[in-house]
Parts: C-alpha cells; sequence; structure tokens
C-alpha cells in the first residue's frame, strides 16, 4: 500500500435518485474527507461523472474513500481496473464499513480477498436481478402486474363522461375527482 500523504478523497454513490447518499455522506465526513464526489448511476455503469472526477483530482499519496465496496462498482473487472488504476499511481484505496473494511493491499492474500470480495458483489447484484424478474414473471402468471394502483375506478370514471357530456372542462372535472389531467385523459382515451 502506498503511504497516505495527501488527501482523502470521498466517493458516495445511489443507483437512483430515490435513493438517498447521506449515509455514506455522513460516513465519510467523519473519515475526515477533504473532498466529496458523488454520482447517481447505477454501479454497473462505468461512464460515472462523479467518480470519473475523483480519480482525476486525485494525486500520488491521496486516498480514495468508500463507504463499502459495493459503492465502487457491481462488477468485478471494473473495481479491479479501478484499484490497480490508483495502486499504480501512488493512490490509496480505503473502505469504511463491509466485510473489506480496511484499505486495500494490492498484493498476496489481500489482493486475494479483495478479488473474490469483489466477484460477490457482482454475483449479489446478479441475483437480486434474478429474483426480481423470476417475482414479477410469478406475479405476472398469477394475473398481477406492478406499478402503482389505479387511482381511478370504474363509478369514477362514469362520473367523469357524464360531466365530460355535459361540457364541463377537463381541468374542473379532474380536480373535482381529485386526480391530474393527464390521467383523466388517459383513463378516458383508453375506456373508448
Amino acid at each position: 500500500m502506498t503511504e497516505t500523504t495527501g488527501q482523502l478523497i470521498g466517493y458516495a454513490r445511489v443507483s437512483t435518485g430515490a435513493q438517498d447518499a447521506q449515509l455514506q455522506r455522513d460516513a465519510l465526513a467523519e473519515a475526515k474527507c477533504d473532498r466529496v464526489f458523488e454520482d447517481v448511476a447505477s454501479g454497473k455503469n462505468t461512464n460515472r461523472e462523479g467518480l470519473a472526477e475523483a480519480l482525476k483530482y486525485m494525486r500520488r499519496g491521496d486516498t480514495l474513500v468508500i463507504w463499502k465496496l459495493d459503492r465502487l462498482g457491481r462488477s468485478t473487472k471494473d473495481v479491479l481496473t479501478i484499484a490497480e488504476d490508483l495502486h499504480n499511481r501512488g493512490v490509496g484505496l480505503r473502505i469504511l464499513t463491509g466485510t473489506l473494511a480496511g484499505t486495500y493491499s494490492p498484493r498476496g492474500e489481500g489482493k486475494f480477498f479483495f478479488t473474490m470480495m469483489v466477484a460477490f458483489a457482482e454475483l449479489e447484484r446478479d441475483m437480486i436481478i434474478d429474483r426480481t424478474r423470476a417475482g414479477l414473471a410469478a406475479a405476472k402468471a398469477q394475473g398481477r402486474t406492478g406499478g402503482r394502483p389505479t387511482v381511478i375506478d370504474e363509478n369514477t370514471l362514469i362520473l367523469a363522461r357524464a360531466k365530460r357530456a355535459e361540457g364541463k372542462p377537463m381541468a374542473a372535472i379532474a380536480k373535482e375527482l381529485g386526480v391530474s389531467r393527464a390521467t383523466l385523459y388517459r383513463h378516458l382515451e383508453n375506456a373508448a
């Protein structure tokens, strides 16, 4: 491992905008990172702007700090490539939580264990995808569909048609029924 004499550079990643990186930010702040880069992107995505900026920003002696190994990526090849690149540039890699908490060593047992854990992270992602697909297929076979429940039932649709036949504006009907105009249009169009 390269001696860390430079800055601690944090990297946080969440997969979707619906997720919050605050837990990671707090951990990186507690680790006293000088600067933190963030992404909202899947770990399988290799074009992550925040990670690219962090990698470009770091200099020999700096350390990249991540909350957990899978935040760096989900592809074994990509994570190993990033880790090897950091080592070759004299940049350290520190993982705050999880099985590999500590500082990555690209030699001997450290490299072997790191490689195995990255492979397990990739396997976990693949298993999640497979379970999700299997669950959706099973639900579909039982006649269930995913997504949000409808806000307009048959009675509401009949009422909306009657008000429309009276010449009432769509905006007024939507407001009265407590739905958006887009929802109302969609349901009236699909029922036609």
